[in-house]
């Protein structure tokens, strides 16, 4: 073993896992609802400090069904399913049009806890997508309006002058469209709550969509 490989495996082994005190999770108290245990551990995840609540993982396949996996942002989460935005040329826009169906997962390790969804996707109206777009912040829209997203990108250079180009478009037109950029909907089959416990006697309580209803279960750590 090299002695950079060394230095990182030692690193690696050293890093300290909820090196703060968890909260407990009685799973016999939990909702019918899934979404309604989700709001009510995002709020607690937000009290809690816990840095960017709001990002996810997303997790899809391609043509062939080979996986992919990216952080974004988590735009909603309501009676449909999970919400999330990217352009439909871009990679994972392409992904989900091959095959619609992906999974979501949350980490907030400030209280030792993740959030796993998993189900099939449809991209919400075109009103809807330019609704989403006309909420985002100056910068969030200068960036779906530079475009190419997944592209190759010639030099650094090119992506300077088209984002420059996008800031000005945006700060000008608050309003401007980006034709591609679409709003999607994950509609929850499955949903997963994990609270870690120190003794790594972890709860995991398991939502499965059975119909209208939920069927709810535990699950072995």
């Amino acid at each position: 073993m090299s002695d950079a490989q060394k230095a990182f495996r030692d690193l690696l082994h050293a890093q300290r896992v909820w090196d703060v005190p968890l909260p407990s999770f009685d799973p016999s108290t939990a909702p019918a609802d899934p979404l309604a245990l989700f709001h009510t551990w995002f709020a607690e995840a937000v009290a809690a400090g816990q840095a960017e609540p709001h990002t996810m993982t997303l997790a899809t396949a391609d043509a062939e069904g080979r996986p992919d996996v990216r952080t974004l942002m988590l735009h909603d989460a309501d009676a449909r399913g999970w919400h999330f935005a990217t352009h439909a040329t871009s990679a994972k826009g392409r992904q989900l049009a091959a095959r619609p169906y992906a999974a979501l997962g949350f980490y907030w390790p400030a209280q030792g806890r993740q959030v796993r969804v998993r189900g099939p996707v449809a991209p919400a109206g075109r009103e809807e997508s330019r609704a989403d777009l006309r909420a985002r912040s100056t910068g969030a829209l200068a960036s779906a309006l530079t475009g190419s997203q997944s592209e190759v990108l010639p030099t650094h250079e090119d992506l300077v002058r088209a984002s420059e180009a996008a800031w000005e478009r945006a700060r000008a037109e608050p309003d401007a469209e980006a034709e591609t950029w679409t709003l999607y909907v994950a509609e929850p089959r499955e949903v997963e709550f994990f609270q870690g416990d120190a003794r790594r006697r972890h709860v995991r309580l398991r939502y499965r969509r059975e119909g209208a209803d939920w069927t709810r279960e535990l699950l072995w750590p």
